[in-house]
């Protein structure tokens, strides 16, 4: 296997920028997963722990236990594409992009993800309205953490 220097490097800067203590990303069959103290793992995939509910309609508020209680693989869960910080509006004084309730079209903004100082907007990959916001404004966000519900 190549050993990606760079990619290690950009992820170890992250973790540095964020606060995080690991950070792994998986492309296809290989992983690489950088902790603090300076350890890097590179291997074959491990399945995650999906987040289960027993009752995804559940309604939730930010933050309030949310994560363990949603289902991951819901038809409706916007995750996040990377690690970095997801933030609710686009600057503190301006209004949140999303609401719980609100009706969303596809193509909207949802939340911002900023990772290794780019602004990454999260869009609503299909209409409906927001029943879960799993994270508050300047939250850290792994890859894979459920951000959003759309119903």
């Amino acid at each position: 296997m190549k050993i990606d220097k760079e990619a290690i490097k950009e992820l170890a800067e992250l973790i540095d920028e964020t606060g995080l203590t690991e950070i792994e990303v998986v492309d296809g069959e290989q992983m690489i997963r950088v902790g603090k103290g300076g350890t890097a793992v590179a291997s074959a995939p491990v399945p995650a722990t999906p987040k289960m509910s027993s009752d995804p309609t559940v309604p939730q508020q930010a933050n309030t236990e949310a994560p363990s209680t949603i289902a991951a693989n819901h038809p409706g869960a916007v995750t996040s594409p990377m690690v970095g910080t997801a933030y609710l509006q686009a600057e503190p004084s301006a209004p949140s992009f999303v609401k719980k309730g609100d009706t969303v079209k596809a193509g909207d903004t949802l939340l911002i993800v900023e990772a290794m100082k780019v602004m990454n907007p999260i869009k609503a990959e299909h209409g409906g309205v927001v029943t879960h916001i799993m994270v508050d404004n300047g939250d850290p966000v792994e890859f894979g953490d459920v951000l959003m519900v759309i119903e």
